[in-house]
C-alpha cells in the first residue's frame, strides 16, 4: 500500500500496488507497469488476503477526490515527438468533444462482459463485416482487432464466395494484402483512393471511420517495422473466430479515429 500522486489535486491514499516477479515476452522489455483502469471484478482473487482490490478510479471516488467515477481520454494521431493527449479523472473535457456523448450498457456476453464490453456490428459499403456481437473497448490496445476464421488464400474460391469471418471479409472488400514485415494489411495508393468508410454500430449509433481513419499514420510506419510511404490498415485480426464472446477490440485507432 502506498500514496499515489497523479498531480497535486489527485492524490490517492493507501493504493494497493502489485509487484510482478515475471514478465511475458509480448509485453516487451521496457514495461513500466499497468495502471489498471478496468472493472474492479478483474481483481477478484488476485490477492490472498482480500477478495477485490480497489482500482485507482475506485479509490479516487471512494476518497471523494472525484465526484464521478468517469475517465475522459483525449488522444490524437501524432508524430513520434508529439505528446498531445490527456486523461481527465472524474469527467471529460467538453472542449475536446464534437457532438453528444452516447452511453451504452455493458454487454451480457462473456468474456467481454468482464471488461468494458459492448455489443456492436461493423459494415463496409452496405455489407456486414461483423454481425452484432460482443467485444471490448480498450485503451491498452493500439489497433482495431476483429474476429478471423480459418485462413485461406486471398484468391481461394471458397473464401470469395463464403467469406468465412470478419477480418477476411474486410480484406477482400479493401483488396488488401497481408504484409509479412508488420503483420498488417497493406493497400496501394489506388486502393486507398477507392477505400470506403467503415461503420461501427454501437447502441443504435453509427460511428464512421473515414478512409483516412482506417490507415496507420504514415509518419510512424517505421515504428512498426514498415516501409516509409506505404499504406497500412489499422484493422487487424484478433486470433479467434466469431462467436467466441470477444469478437473485437476497439483500441486507440478506433478511439482517436484519425490519421495523417
Amino acid at each position: 500500500m502506498d500514496t499515489v500522486t497523479l498531480n497535486s489535486d489527485l492524490v490517492i491514499d493507501r493504493q494497493s500496488i502489485g509487484v510482478s516477479s515475471s514478465q511475458y515476452d509480448w509485453l516487451g522489455n521496457d514495461l513500466d507497469g499497468i495502471f489498471g483502469l478496468g472493472p474492479i471484478d478483474l481483481t477478484e482473487d488476485t490477492v490472498t488476503n482480500t477478495y477485490e482490490v480497489p482500482t485507482v478510479m475506485d479509490n479516487l471516488y471512494a476518497q471523494r477526490t472525484i465526484s464521478s467515477e468517469v475517465l475522459g481520454i483525449y488522444f490524437v494521431p501524432a508524430s513520434a515527438d508529439d505528446t498531445t493527449g490527456e486523461l481527465t479523472f472524474g469527467g471529460y473535457d467538453n472542449s475536446k468533444l464534437q457532438g453528444d456523448i452516447n452511453y451504452v450498457p455493458i454487454t451480457s456476453i462473456s468474456p467481454a462482459s468482464n471488461y468494458w464490453g459492448v455489443d456492436q456490428s461493423i459494415s463496409y459499403e452496405g455489407v456486414t463485416i461483423l454481425s452484432q456481437t460482443a467485444g471490448i473497448v480498450d485503451t491498452g490496445t493500439t489497433l482495431i482487432l476483429i474476429a478471423n476464421g480459418m485462413h485461406l488464400s486471398h484468391d481461394d474460391e471458397v473464401l470469395l464466395t463464403t467469406c468465412l469471418d470478419a477480418f477476411y471479409k474486410y480484406q477482400i472488400a479493401t483488396g488488401a494484402i497481408l504484409d509479412p514485415n508488420t503483420g498488417l494489411l497493406k493497400i496501394s495508393p489506388d486502393q486507398y483512393q477507392k477505400l470506403s468508410p467503415l461503420n461501427f454500430n454501437i447502441g443504435g449509433v453509427s460511428y464512421q471511420l473515414t478512409p483516412n481513419a482506417q490507415i496507420w499514420p504514415r509518419s510512424l510506419n517505421t515504428a512498426l517495422g514498415g516501409t516509409s510511404g506505404d499504406i497500412y490498415l489499422v484493422v487487424s485480426y484478433i486470433g479467434s473466430n466469431s462467436g467466441s464472446g470477444l469478437d473485437f477490440i476497439n483500441g486507440y485507432c478506433f478511439l482517436c479515429a484519425g490519421s495523417d
